[in-house]
């Protein structure tokens, strides 16, 4: 399935693929990328360490996502982020999991081009968000967290960007 691979042109058009892959498009298409890794810490700066030493820069200025809590700064690595979590206060999700699981990976992202119906698609499947709606994240992405429960222990986020968003 090279075809499939991420290039700065993805997604394919259907009638690019291979015919058995036109077939099955639609389960095919719905994650688009990588978006994301997260990686939570008490201290941004601590915390840029390693990536700043394998010669990765910030793409850019920490953002405050008030709604969850947290600064973030982002590493560009290809097409994927690493994004560093630090809390803004103590009732934070990403404060939580610091003091029951110290610093280290916190979820992993997946770009998904229309959020509302990949929730709905998953939610038929009988799949669990902690939340019924999706929230406002990033750089004017939306987002939506499934249970880790349904990922067999891992936090698995959902993002949509808008157009002409994080490529």
């Amino acid at each position: 399935m090279a075809c499939l691979r991420s290039t700065p042109h993805f997604p394919l058009p259907p009638d690019h693929l291979p015919r058995a892959a036109q077939l099955l498009y639609p389960a095919l298409m719905t994650v688009l990328l990588l978006d994301h890794v997260a990686i939570a810490t008490p201290d941004l700066e601590a915390g840029s360490a390693p990536y700043v030493a394998l010669g990765l820069h910030p793409e850019g200025p920490d953002e405050v996502v008030e709604g969850q809590g947290v600064r973030v700064r982002a590493f560009q690595v290809g097409e994927t982020l690493i994004e560093l979590l630090m809390p803004t206060r103590e009732d934070s999700p990403i404060a939580g999991f610091l003091a029951r699981k110290g610093p280290g990976l916190h979820h992993t992202a997946y770009r998904v081009a229309d959020l509302d119906a990949e929730m709905a698609r998953l939610r038929a499947d009988g799949a669990r968000f902690l939340s019924d709606t999706p929230a406002p994240g990033r750089a004017g992405s939306r987002v939506a967290f499934l249970h880790p429960k349904w990922g067999e222990g891992t936090l698995i986020e959902l993002v949509e960007h808008p157009q002409g968003g994080h490529a």
